[in-house]
């Protein structure tokens, strides 16, 4: 078995000018396959809500509902690095609900946790947990937890001053403890700014290519949708028409009764078959 990727890993991988790769993952078996892919880190990011329960915004997810999906991702990696999104208000209200909540996460099988936002207040949550030893991701940049606020779905840092405001809170966060900052919807130039700014590796969604490396929601990649997908995002398979060219498929076996063949069913021994072709009634009718 491949060596565990841990916050260690990741800061060798910065170090050496490794590009770190991660995708989100919500379910047992997507887990086992990025973890057999060679993937260094797994996101069980709060875009579940979205993509995985159809909510329209990640608000509407809760820290309960994060555990499930954490167990359930946690059952299937074993090597790469699991990080876990902290959902809208698990860790808003006070320190302790913070320390609570994640501590949960943890318990869960996460081996981090992902808070969203770079004001006092968060600051002061990232250092709190980093202090009880529990690894933090930041995110700054676009955040959607913080969507209503930011005035809907728009790129950040599209100035001087506003790049320079996130580099600020990107520091902050630093030095509070958080390991690593997921920048996302960020202009390229800006997130390479942060990037060579601060000491901790940047992962880009939607931020160039300069940042310590990337992570896409992986039904983004795979295409599981056909209605939709992120100007940065990229696909590399197209599972939506595969799907549902295999559905169609076998509605149409089923219909002209060539499913299921002799190779996929069970059968009685001769005897035991004829024994039921002896008796020419209907049994109990």
């Amino acid at each position: 078995m491949a060596k565990q990727v841990t916050t260690e890993t990741i800061r060798k991988f910065y170090e050496t000018g490794k590009k770190i790769t991660m995708l989100t993952c919500y379910d047992y078996s997507t887990g086992k396959m990025l973890d057999a892919s060679g993937i260094d880190c797994v996101l069980v990011g709060d875009s579940l809500a979205m993509v995985a329960l159809g909510y329209d915004t990640t608000h509407k997810i809760g820290i309960d509902e994060m555990k499930i999906f954490t167990q359930a991702v946690a059952r299937g990696v074993h090597r790469a690095f699991t990080i876990v999104d902290m959902p809208f208000m698990s860790y808003h209200t006070s320190i302790e609900d913070a320390a609570k909540n994640a501590g949960e996460l943890i318990r869960c099988g996460a081996k981090a946790v992902k808070i969203e936002g770079g004001n006092d207040f968060i600051i002061s949550v990232v250092k709190h947990l980093t202090n009880i030893g529990i690894p933090v991701v930041a995110h700054l940049g676009f955040t959607p937890q913080f969507m209503h606020a930011l005035g809907g779905y728009k790129i950040q840092g599209k100035n001087f001053d506003k790049t320079m405001r996130i580099l600020e809170q990107a520091k902050e966060l630093e030095k509070a403890g958080a390991f690593m900052l997921v920048l996302e919807m960020v202009p390229s130039e800006a997130a390479e700014f942060i990037t060579k700014n601060i000491n901790i590796p940047t992962i880009g969604i939607g931020a160039g290519v300069n940042t310590s490396g990337q992570v896409l929601v992986i039904d983004d990649i795979l295409g599981k949708y056909s209605n939709f997908t992120p100007k940065f995002a990229r696909k590399y398979a197209d599972i939506c028409t595969t799907t549902e060219s295999a559905i169609k498929n076998y509605i149409n076996d089923v219909e002209n009764s060539t499913f299921p063949c002799e190779d996929e069913i069970f059968k009685l021994e001769k005897d035991e078959s004829e024994k039921l072709n002896d008796h020419s009634y209907t049994y109990n009718k």
